[in-house]
């Protein structure tokens, strides 16, 4: 019995020390009256200011408060608030945050032998560097940006981690004391904390991927070896949400691109995000880091792919401001690690199986690694591309950046089973996102990008009930978007979901765009079996990238749980982020698009199999011979368009195109039937069912189908006159007639009658 009660207080004392670590001894508040007020209000009452958030934000530790405690300060706190100047205070809570590497029991290959290369660069390591210089499309490309001069110049890079060994031979030479600070330690030294273990040298190694010195005889070559680059110490001690705001804030004028490779534990059971702190963070970045363009945040999607975790369930990796970067094996393989996430926009390369190589960089001790891995090694290596894309072009703001990963990353030789074609025919992957991203053709197309159109963004809520979601069972919503705040075509796309659910880990959700692109926005996870569920949780995917917006959307829940494992929708919402002109023509698609692999819907297709079921003889509605040119918006391709012609139920079935596409959609819909891909439009010319009365032989359907372009190909950007049609449809159309048995048709409408018979004989 007293074994069982030690055992038992033993189990109370280490719950509460689990507990222990909720809150820190550190406020995040906001002051009126600048920082000599600040000064003294704090200082009143036992606080001391570490510094500033944001104006009139600041970041203070009360001493006489425990680092780690169950219990808030609230004493500490009402007197704080007590202070007219003091309009909001938050005691912080002690965030978990995991490195996005894993750990390898190779022992790392340090050498710092010096050689020269004949005829390339003389780092060491560049031989083995086959993520840059094996060629055959298999590599970054950035081979050819060095060539034309541009290596990252101008451009400046933090690696937000934990520290960065500042006096390494490959990184001295770039290294940017303005782009560097200790939050752990609270000064402008960034230089790691020496261990038996060596457990802080996450930072450095991302760093030497961005921007290690080329060409001086030591361990590896950075992507952006002419870059600055600068160290924020912040993951070696208490992360709060103040420590990540003023981390992701640090003199954002000065720095262009914030890399981050860590997140919230990635065990296939935690949601977690930025808090607010954090949040205007990121906000304060793109809407006035480097002048008003934007900073650039690139963030590495995940490590959870072993314990089924999503990327989705990250509030940093699928945050509209942020580049998420997966990874690739050297084989094009998606790794053991990595996460299927909708969220995710390009990959670069990273380690693999034990037999594939890993990432060569810089490494504690003035020493060289070749074992830097997961996806904690992809987010630099785009850090370094976005750099050298910079120096090319310094006005691109942080959503031109996107746009031009979008148009730019080449999906070709990385094998995943999830590629899909979206609705504007881009190939896009929950594993790999638009494909591997290509530095020379990032920068060729910065140096004549012109900015997008501005931002504009739609929400779109749905009708506020409870839907049920039993077990094993699915429910589908559909949410129908007309004009949407001048959002016509998309950039992000996410869907806000507050739900319930016995087990979280069971459900599963998908989002189908009006143009048929279907994207998962959370899979099963294993692990997770909380009860929590979501709420007003921000589900994004970048899948629609392009496509318009208007038709029906459709929120797909699954609910895999066992018998009694019930799921409740109790509300959401559907937020689009796009432009009201077309990005597109500004400048010219780098690889070529595909059309999507769908069936062409047909007018009226809900009633499709009714109207099978009729009898043959029942007769159509007869209307005169009309002409019916529509974007099919809501269907499975967006820019197929469809002609319709309704045939009288006659015994002769001769429709011509003379004088019928006569009727222009307004100028908007016009615009948006534009061919801007340089794609075929197609139209499909279906006469409403006709049943000879004369002859034995009955056709009961056929189907023109006609492959071209709306406006000539060098007027793809020009509204076509109405002269334009007239001389397109002035000519003369065969005629078939079925009452005699014979064809008559003109000599010059040899080919046409062929292709009218190939289409009608399959039906008899």
């Amino acid at each position: 019995m007293a074994a069982c009660t030690v055992s038992f207080l033993l189990w109370i004392v280490a719950l509460q020390w689990i507990s222990a670590q909720d809150y820190s001894s550190q406020w995040a508040a906001h002051i009126e009256g600048g920082l000599k007020t600040a000064k003294t209000i704090t200082e009143k009452h036992g606080f001391v200011l570490l510094g500033e958030i944001f104006p009139d934000y600041y970041h203070l530790e009360h001493s006489h408060v425990s680092k780690r405690s169950v219990n808030p300060g609230i004493e500490h706190h009402k007197k704080l608030t007590s202070e007219q100047n003091v309009k909001w205070a938050k005691q912080q809570k002690i965030l978990s945050r995991s490195k996005r590497d894993y750990l390898t029991y190779v022992r790392d290959s340090r050498d710092s032998k010096r050689f020269a290369i004949k005829g390339g660069l003389n780092d060491p390591k560049w031989p083995k560097m086959w993520y840059l210089n094996r060629g055959r499309d298999m590599d970054m490309n950035v081979q050819g940006a060095w060539e034309e001069g541009i290596t990252g110049k101008g451009s400046v890079v933090t690696i937000l981690d934990d520290g960065l060994e500042k006096d390494h031979p490959d990184l001295i030479k770039n290294y940017d004391p303005s782009a560097s600070y200790d939050m752990n330690n609270r000064d402008e030294d960034p230089m790691p904390r020496y261990d038996q273990m060596d457990t802080n040298r996450h930072g450095t190694r991302c760093a030497g991927e961005v921007a290690a010195t080329a060409n001086n005889s030591l361990c590896s070559v950075g992507v952006a070896f002419g870059a600055s680059i600068g160290g924020v110490r912040m993951l070696d001690g208490d992360v709060t949400d103040a420590v990540e705001a003023r981390s992701l804030s640090l003199n954002p004028q000065h720095i262009h691109i914030y890399s981050a490779s860590w997140g919230p534990d990635d065990d296939g059971k935690t949601v977690d995000g930025p808090g607010e702190l954090a949040t205007r963070a990121f906000l304060e970045g793109i809407s006035k880091g480097r002048g008003g363009k934007g900073s650039i945040f690139i963030w590495a999607s995940g490590n959870g792919g072993r314990e089924h975790d999503n990327c989705n369930c990250d509030g940093y990796t699928n945050a509209i401001w942020t580049l998420s970067i997966s990874s690739a094996t050297q084989n094009g393989h998606v790794p053991w690690y990595s996460e299927a996430c909708s969220s995710t926009l390009a990959t670069t390369y990273s380690s693999g199986s034990n037999y594939e190589s890993q990432i060569i960089t810089t490494d504690l001790h003035h020493e060289c690694t070749s074992n830097h891995t997961g996806t904690s090694a992809s987010a630099p290596l785009a850090a370094g591309i976005v750099a050298l894309t910079l120096e090319a072009n310094n006005k691109l703001t942080w959503r031109d950046m996107q746009h031009i990963v979008v148009l730019t990353a080449r999906p070709t030789h990385l094998l995943a089973s999830d590629w899909i074609i979206n609705g504007v025919g881009r190939k896009v992957s929950h594993s790999f996102g638009y494909g591997l991203m290509d530095a020379t053709t990032m920068v060729r197309l910065a140096r004549k990008w012109k900015t997008v159109p501005p931002q504009h963004i739609c929400n779109v809520t749905a009708q506020v009930f409870e839907k049920p979601v039993p077990a094993r069972s699915t429910v589908t919503i559909n949410l129908l978007v007309k004009e949407c705040n001048s959002v016509n075509f998309l950039e992000h796309v996410q869907a806000k979901i507050s739900l319930t659910a016995s087990r979280r880990g069971d459900i599963k959700i998908e989002l189908t765009s009006p143009s048929g692109t279907k994207s998962t926005l959370l899979a099963p996870r294993t692990h997770d079996n909380s009860h929590a569920g979501f709420h007003v949780w921000p589900f994004m995917t970048v899948h629609m990238w392009g496509e318009r917006p208007f038709g029906t959307w459709q929120l797909t829940i699954h609910n895999e749980g066992k018998l009694l494992g019930r799921s409740s929708l109790h509300e959401w919402c559907l937020i689009l982020y796009g432009t009201k002109y077309s990005p597109r023509t500004l400048s010219p698609n780098i690889y070529p698009v595909e059309q999507p692999p769908k069936p062409i819907p047909r007018r009226n297709s809900k009633n499709s199999k009714k109207k099978s079921k009729k009898s043959k003889s029942q007769k159509q509605s007869t209307t005169p011979i009309s002409t019916l040119i529509k974007q099919n918006i809501s269907s499975n391709k967006p820019n197929v368009h469809i002609v319709l012609f309704p045939i009288p139920n006659s015994s002769k079935l001769s429709p011509t195109l003379t004088d019928n596409i006569q009727t222009y959609p307004s100028s908007h819909r016009l615009y948006s039937l534009q061919n801007v891909d340089g794609r075929q439009t197609k139209k499909n010319l279906s006469p409403e069912r006709n049943i000879s009365p004369t002859t034995s032989a009955t056709m009961t359907d056929w189907e023109m189908v006609f492959y071209g372009t709306i406006f000539p190909p060098e007027q793809t950007h020009v509204l076509p006159t109405t002269s334009l049609i007239q001389n397109r449809t002035s000519q003369e159309e065969p005629e078939i007639n079925f009452n005699s048995g014979e064809c008559r048709v003109t000599t010059t409408k040899c080919l046409g009658l062929l292709l009218i018979l190939c289409a009608i004989i399959p039906y008899f």
